[in-house]
């Protein structure tokens, strides 16, 4: 438990009051005090005279105590306030309710948290999803999205408590840290919600750390969860995103899972189908083959969806030289890029040849 959650009541209540509270931990050590000067003394006898206590709520040394039990019925903390009257023991309630609160707040909260990492990590049976869901008052059907933040170069331990800031809603949004670079946000959406409303997000989440932390990030989401139990297919999905982003779309710093497109299947074929289809259709010459030179061309024609006019205006060339390339084209390869069905096979082929040099740098 964070003492620092006591504090911020504790804090609240030396406003409505003069007396001094606080609260110490089963073994008498003052962990949250409106009196900074009393935070880290230890209180021993105070401490025994609690765990035997019937009632929780005892006067000694000139205060007034009322324990905070755990579920199993054992002393976890003791709120304490200041004077041994009548007064001081309805002040040491009245903080002690507040306290316990915060208290349970705080454990649902790591406690709905750590369940729904548990989701994602594929670490929960399905069947007690349901059961554990019960159990911490949380909708099971509630749309969610769930990203995936990859900090690059360096990272920081603040970048979790940076996006929880961009959460407004703390009791159903989740930021778990998943290891030194992943931070996984899962954040309940409306119906209405669209695949543009998620990537500005995720923008903003970029530019927040990046003016924030300085950090770099890519961000990758998957397809909406509609049930809690879908929460790992989405963060899996995530996953892919930033995974065959690197390979196919560098620049990019937001993936949406939904329009990784043929390269998403790409990724899913071993190297050995790759390697065999490559040979198949290049029979005259290899891919690497093509110049530098030839390869931006042909980029730039596929950019250009295959407009001949549009494609030499871009390149600042004469129509007639691009014909020419695309000649020299057909004769090294034997595919005709003027030909839609020609166009779809060398694209495909560049995007495999690009996953092959991925695997080998590796």
């Amino acid at each position: 438990m964070s003492n620092s959650v006591f504090q911020s009541v504790i804090v609240q209540l030396r406003e409505i009051s003069d007396r001094t509270f606080g609260v110490m931990d089963s073994e008498g050590s003052v962990v949250s005090c409106t009196d900074p000067a009393w935070l880290g003394e230890r209180w021993t006898d105070a401490a025994l005279k609690m765990a035997n206590s019937a009632d929780g709520v005892v006067t000694f040394g000139q205060k007034t105590f009322k324990g905070i039990y755990s579920t199993s019925n054992y002393l976890e903390y003791a709120v304490f306030c200041t004077g041994d009257d009548e007064a001081a023991k309805s002040s040491c309630i009245m903080a002690y309710i507040a306290l316990n609160d915060a208290k349970k707040f705080y454990e649902e909260k790591h406690d709905r948290g750590t369940f729904v990492k548990n989701i994602i990590m594929d670490n929960i049976l399905p069947g007690d999803i349901y059961i554990r869901a019960k159990e911490l008052h949380f909708a099971t059907d509630a749309p969610r999205a769930v990203f995936l933040v990859r900090q690059l170069g360096h990272s920081d331990v603040a970048t979790v408590d940076v996006l929880s800031g961009l959460m407004q809603d703390k009791s159903q949004d989740f930021v778990l840290s998943i290891n030194e670079t992943d931070i996984a946000v899962v954040k309940q959406i409306t119906s209405s919600t669209t695949a543009a409303d998620l990537e500005k997000l995720a923008h903003t989440m970029e530019d927040t750390l990046k003016n924030e932390l300085f950090i770099k990030t890519v961000i990758g989401f998957g397809t909406i969860a509609e049930h809690l139990r879908n929460l790992a297919d989405s963060y899996k999905e995530a996953q892919t995103a930033i995974d065959v982003g690197k390979v196919f779309d560098t620049e990019k710093s937001v993936i949406n899972y939904e329009n990784l497109g043929i390269g998403r299947l790409i990724y899913q074929l071993p190297t050995t189908l790759c390697e065999i289809f490559l040979s198949e259709v290049f029979k005259k010459n290899s891919i690497d083959s093509l110049d530098q030179e030839t390869l931006f061309t042909i980029n730039k024609f596929f950019e250009n969806n295959l407009n001949v006019s549009e494609t030499s205006r871009k390149l600042f060339v004469h129509r007639n030289t691009l014909v020419y390339r695309l000649e020299k084209i057909k004769k090294l390869t034997g595919l005709d890029l003027r030909q839609f069905d020609h166009a779809i096979v060398f694209k495909v082929a560049l995007m495999v040849r690009k996953y092959l040099s991925s695997r080998e740098t590796r």
